[in-house]
């Protein structure tokens, strides 16, 4: 999800973990135990397991089991983590049945959200500064925004998939005993787009801390031509939200090292390369 702010408190001990939530007008315990009980059917070991819940509290609550790991944020993925985040990408998108997923309510954050917002930004002009590339990278990604390119990405042409809507790579944890990922912070999940879901780990903000590219990982998922445009194009929705909101006036600006919105113009660049 593209806010930073802290939506919940969380009680870690040795085996379990408490989570009380701060808000909830987006029914986030109702999501995330939905997304934690259909995944310790069809993924076990994956997510957290779910061990009891009061979603309608006040605050609303969730106890579930304490993952191992830890994040993969701000650290250079060696090839094993690589294939380990690909296949823990691949089990989550593909081992809950279509039909289970058709009942799950559709994710905070997905593909028609991504659109509007990064086209909300483009309308407010915001001031970027005086950087050459920063100034190429906005004419270049605003002018493909203001095309109809963008608007064939809200409808999903491939069956719908489980996705957490938030992917952080904090929220990504490192096993080393077993050599997997495991995947927590449910609280925006439901049902969405595939292609999205993987653009949107690869183009998360979060990636500015990181000492790899999470790129790495499409040499290990296996997309067909019609995925592989679509996730191109997601990132490019998504990197120019990004990049839109880190101007000095921008939500981010503060959040992030003085060279985040070079490093995301060349990203930009690159993208549309």
């Amino acid at each position: 999800m593209e806010g930073q702010s802290t939506t919940h408190d969380l009680d870690i001990r040795d085996d379990i973990v408490i989570k009380r939530y701060r808000s909830w007008d987006r029914r986030e315990p109702h999501r995330e135990w939905r997304a934690l009980s259909v995944l310790a059917e069809y993924a076990p070991g994956l997510a957290p397991t779910p061990v009891r819940a009061d979603v309608d509290g006040d605050p609303p609550m969730i106890v579930m089991s304490r993952m191992p790991g830890t994040p993969l944020r701000g650290t250079t993925m060696t090839e094993e983590q690589t294939v380990a985040l690909a296949e823990a990408l691949t089990k989550v998108h593909s081992a809950v049945p279509t039909e289970v997923v058709r009942t799950i309510q559709p994710a905070a954050w997905g593909p028609a959200a991504a659109v509007d917002k990064a086209r909300l930004w483009a309308e407010k002009q915001p001031d970027l500064g005086t950087d050459p590339r920063v100034a190429d990278a906005y004419a270049l990604g605003t002018a493909w925004l203001a095309s109809a390119d963008p608007d064939h990405l809200t409808t999903n042409p491939m069956p719908p998939t489980l996705g957490s809507s938030d992917n952080n790579s904090a929220n990504y944890l490192w096993n080393a005993a077993e050599g997997r990922v495991h995947i927590v912070d449910w609280e925006d999940s439901g049902q969405s787009d595939r292609a999205f879901e993987i653009a949107e780990l690869i183009e998360h903000i979060s990636h500015i801390d990181d000492f790899s590219d999470r790129e790495g990982i499409l040499d290990h998922i296996h997309l067909d031509n019609q995925e592989i445009v679509r996730v191109r194009d997601f990132r490019r929705v998504l990197a120019l939200g990004w990049f839109l909101m880190l101007g000095p006036a921008g939500p981010f600006a503060s959040r992030n090292p003085p060279d985040t919105l070079a490093k995301q113009a060349d990203r930009i660049l690159c993208l549309f390369g």
